[in-house]
């Protein structure tokens, strides 16, 4: 797994192509992600440090997650099928025990930087994105 960092959030409300750009943490490969703009704009909004009037889907996630006493550990982006990515977000509960959970690349990230949690790419889907035209 290669430790990634969020780099740019690209949002364009006219043309509706929003991304993330993820960069291999000390290194110099990125990997473009075509996300939502709700996601993109639930992203920028935590990272600008803007707090929404009520609760966002994000937010009521990270919520249900710490009222139940768990944390996140991680996201990890482990496949790209089709152009499609896919991820996991790890979780500890408080006894201790991790559970891997299936999600869309962007909810993850918008979860994770509500976090810091550190987020992961297979060295393959790097491989794999970095040779296919996505």
């Amino acid at each position: 797994m290669v430790e990634i960092e969020l780099v740019k959030i690209i949002i364009d409300e006219k043309n509706h192509d929003q991304a993330v750009v993820l960069r291999e943490k000390g290194g110099s490969r990125q990997i473009p992600i075509v996300i939502g703009l709700v996601e993109a704009t639930s992203i920028q909004m935590k990272i600008a440090g803007i707090e929404a009037l009520r609760p966002l889907t994000h937010d009521l996630l990270v919520a249900v997650i710490s009222a139940l006493g768990a944390e996140v550990e991680c996201l990890s982006i482990d496949d790209l099928v089709d152009g499609t990515f896919f991820a996991k977000l790890r979780l500890r509960d408080k006894a201790g025990h991790s559970v891997s959970i299936d999600c869309r690349p962007s909810d993850g990230i918008a979860v994770a930087v509500r976090y810091k949690a550190m987020m992961f790419v297979e060295e393959k889907v790097f491989s794999q994105a970095l040779t296919n035209d996505l």
